[in-house]
């Protein structure tokens, strides 16, 4: 038998213990205590009696027994033995304490009447249990998070950065969990206070700077960032770091404190590096929770929510308790699939699921009257500008004539914050997509001078992972060996990542002043050229091709996030949040926009709308 055989072997026996007392667990325990006590009490006998011929071996051991059965009455009641507490824990030890030294102070108390043991044996005994299986259990504990305790060929060797709470729960799971394929050998972190710090049997080595050499002199196949909270900045120096290594070596992140499901990290939570972890910005912060009181106990309608931005924002709105949440969408599909990721079923025959044409006016104000919503959110438009350049009438119909139509209604139906979800193309539009959500911007700031309530815009770029995004394309586009369509080598885009883009919009309805469009600040654009390559090289599929394509009509080379006559001046409530106002529009203007006729001179009279400088025409 090789060696390899032999260590395999030598694993699985290793396995079938570690399962056999798991599944024993309280019969072993409970024996060991027993045992735990007659030895202590023996050991104090041959102590005390070491020089004397005549010992009560007897009287020793019964009464050694009897108190082991009454500490197996007590555990039992306590459920100490069956797992209440975790093996070796602080909590574990208090109550083992508790209940040792309870135990041997009571027994001490009953034998001073007929004594059948040296008065002070109980309470010595009590303590050399009491270090008998405490030992024992911190033994085993450690035994199982001793790294490379499990080492059968397949299994990966990973370096951790970061030594903080993320990093602890993902040691326990990695070295807990029978499945994991994951060995943690060393830790990384720039703290000098936690020079000398052992997690889990798991030493801290160095700083990051030192990651490459660790890599090599750990012979790692991988490297977990187990910091949530790591900035781009960060994940872009250790992926550096690792890849001038002499070994190759995987790179994998924890999700953002926002993201993860549960305050705990487990393997679970492992993933690759991905777009999101290279926005060169950092992501925008928003306190979710003191900015969003407006939501609970409210009634909120979100409309468009089976999107890509409606359903997530339906998502983080049901976090705050709203007192009721409708879904408005006319595709029943998607409103299948929202319910479905809320509620865990979608059964649609529930109250909170609206399905309803914007376009339709009746319809649409039958709903609003009926349901009387506190505050809506208004996502549904159409967004595909290739396909808006084709059909300009549906833009109108739908991104113009369908926002009069919400806004209408919420204005009927006394709706107090109403906030239109619009683009960076509505900032010197160039496109049927741009001029007709610059005129629902516009409609909307017209309302809110009317009303004087809160009605506003928020606009952003290219939102990562949205349906029909660039990164989806290019997914596809890889996964089927190429090319990669680029339209220009030099064009380039603002990217946000749709929990962000929610979190503005939550946040532009507890910030926003009525008429203005709140702009994030986004940082520098990115490249679509390297948005290409970087997914290119993470498939690892080298040999797939960029092929350009050239811009489409209404494209433009560089996005704008505000107009020549808009300035970045105003951000008097978040440092990344822009106040921008809007020349409102008259709804009577808009209402001469034709959709029927050419193409060119739909698009024609949109483009010119958007640019109308008559601003209402309607005294509120």
């Amino acid at each position: 038998m090789g060696m390899r055989q032999m260590r395999s072997l030598l694993v699985a026996r290793e396995k079938t213990l570690v399962r056999w007392v798991r599944q024993h667990r309280t019969a072993l325990m409970g024996a060991f205590d027993v045992a735990a006590w007659l030895a202590g009490f023996l050991f104090f006998a041959a102590l005390r009696f070491a020089e004397s011929s005549e010992v009560p071996w007897a009287q020793v051991a019964v009464v050694g027994i009897v108190t082991g059965l009454l500490h197996l009455a007590v555990c039992r009641g306590l459920r100490l033995h069956e797992g209440r507490q975790r093996t070796a824990s602080l909590e574990e030890v208090a109550t083992l304490g508790l209940v040792t030294l309870g135990l041997g102070f009571g027994v001490f108390l009953v034998n001073l009447l007929p004594i059948w043991v040296p008065r002070s044996a109980p309470a010595l005994a009590a303590l050399t249990a009491l270090a008998l299986m405490v030992g024992v259990r911190a033994a085993w504990r450690l035994a199982l998070q001793v790294p490379g305790h499990r080492r059968p060929d397949g299994l990966s060797r990973v370096v951790v950065v970061g030594a903080g709470d993320a990093a602890n729960d993902l040691l326990r799971s990695m070295q807990r969990d029978p499945d994991s394929t994951w060995i943690p050998v060393a830790l990384l972190d720039d703290d000098p206070r936690k020079r000398y710090l052992r997690l889990r049997g798991v030493a801290v080595t160095g700083p990051l700077a030192d990651l490459a050499d660790t890599i090599e002199r750990a012979d790692a196949d991988a490297v977990v960032v187990a910091i949530p909270s790591a900035s781009t900045e960060l994940i872009t120096d250790i992926r550096r770091a690792a890849a001038s290594a002499d070994r190759v070596v995987d790179v994998k992140v924890l999700p953002s404190t926002a993201q993860l499901l549960t305050d705990k990290v487990d393997i679970r939570d492992i993933r690759d590096i991905n777009l999101t972890d290279y926005l060169g910005r950092s992501q925008l912060d928003t306190d979710m929770d003191s900015i969003a009181e407006y939501l609970t106990g409210q009634r909120i309608l979100v409309t468009g929510a089976g999107g890509s931005i409606g359903s997530e924002l339906c998502r983080q709105i049901s976090r705050f308790e709203p007192a009721e949440l409708m879904m408005l969408d006319r595709d029943e599909s998607a409103l299948h699939a929202v319910q479905l990721s809320l509620t865990g079923q979608a059964l649609l025959d529930s109250e909170d699921v609206i399905l309803c044409d914007i376009r339709d006016t009746l319809a649409l104000h039958r709903v609003m009257l009926e349901r009387r919503p506190d505050v809506v959110f208004h996502a549904a438009a159409l967004k595909h500008l290739p396909m808006l350049e084709q059909y300009p009438a549906e833009a109108v119909k739908t991104n113009v004539w369908g926002t009069r139509n919400v806004l209408d209604a919420a204005e009927a139906a006394g709706v107090e914050r109403f906030v239109n979800i619009s683009t960076d193309k509505a900032a010197d539009p160039c496109s049927v997509l741009g001029w007709s959500k610059r005129l629902s911007e516009r409609l909307t700031a017209e309302r809110a001078r009317i009303t004087g309530k809160a009605y506003l815009s928020v606009r952003f770029g290219n939102v990562l992972g949205s349906r029909g995004s660039v990164l989806t394309a290019f997914a596809k586009q890889i996964a089927a060996g190429g090319p990669v369509t680029v339209t220009d080598p030099d064009v380039t885009r603002f990217f946000m990542t749709v929990e962000e883009a929610c979190q503005l919009v939550v946040q532009a309805a507890a910030i926003g002043r009525p008429g203005e469009a709140l702009v994030l600040d986004m940082g520098e654009p990115i490249r679509i050229q390297d948005v290409a390559r970087q997914m290119i090289a993470h498939s690892g599929k080298t040999t797939v091709e960029i092929e350009y394509t050239g811009l489409r009509p209404g494209e433009k080379m560089h996005e704008d996030l505000f107009g020549e006559d808009e300035s970045d001046n105003s951000r008097p409530e978040h440092p990344l949040v822009s106040h921008v106002p809007v020349p409102p529009i008259s709804q009577a203007t808009t209402e001469d926009l034709p959709t029927t006729g050419s193409r060119d001179h739909v698009r024609d009279a949109i483009a010119a709308m958007s640019a109308a400088k008559d601003l209402s025409s309607r005294v509120g």
